[in-house]
């Protein structure tokens, strides 16, 4: 049996360490995000008595009344927020009678100041025309990047009612990690919009 010396042994072992290193190749892991389950798309009505419009919203949210506005009470009753509990969102709708202060001109200038507002966060800023048979028109904004407010629309008849809405989630704004829902959100906010009507 040949005589190994201790140059000889540290060697061998690290011919051998090597051989077996070399099988598990570390591989990094993408960053992934929880799978959703989205809810099945039904809608139910919003027609409360005295409100000067209705509309259809999902099954799986909630109407709320919205009773202040940055700690002060709202301008009219008919504020709301559309609940969406089980996706962590909210769309808060804000409706004004145009006349007075509140002209038609100033709205839709508050409502595009507002939207862009974001754009120290947006990517970018997509304007879609809103015109249904139900005399509703106006503008559907996405908000792209990490806004606080991804999708948001004003819907007017132009001489007596003015809605906003914006879609917020109780979360920090990330486009990456809130695009699905925020997407299939999307589509309700649509409906609503389309199925709009005033009194």
């Amino acid at each position: 049996m040949p005589n190994l010396n201790g140059k000889t042994l540290v060697v061998s072992v690290l011919l051998l360490l090597a051989l077996v290193a070399c099988d598990n190749v570390p591989t990094p892991k993408p960053r992934g995000y929880f799978k959703i389950r989205f809810p099945e798309r039904k809608y139910k009505k919003f027609d409360m008595p005295d409100y000067p419009y209705t509309f259809e919203y999902p099954e799986y949210a909630n109407i709320v009344k919205d009773t202040s506005f940055f700690g002060e009470a709202p301008e009219n009753p008919y504020w709301i927020n559309v609940d969406f509990p089980s996706l962590n969102g909210k769309i808060y709708m804000s409706y004004k009678i145009i006349g007075g202060k509140n002209t038609f001109s100033k709205l839709v200038d508050d409502a595009f100041k507002m939207t862009y507002k974001h754009t120290y966060k947006a990517s970018y800023i997509d304007e879609n025309a809103i015109h249904t048979n139900n005399n509703v028109m106006g503008t559907f904004y996405e908000v792209g990047g990490n806004a606080a407010s991804s999708k948001q629309f004003f819907a007017t008849d132009s001489t007596r009612h003015f809605l906003r809405g914006a879609l917020y989630f109780d979360a920090t704004p990330n486009a990456d990690s809130l695009a699905p829902v925020s997407k299939f959100l999307e589509e309700d906010m649509w409906h609503l919009v389309e199925t709009l009507q005033w009194r």
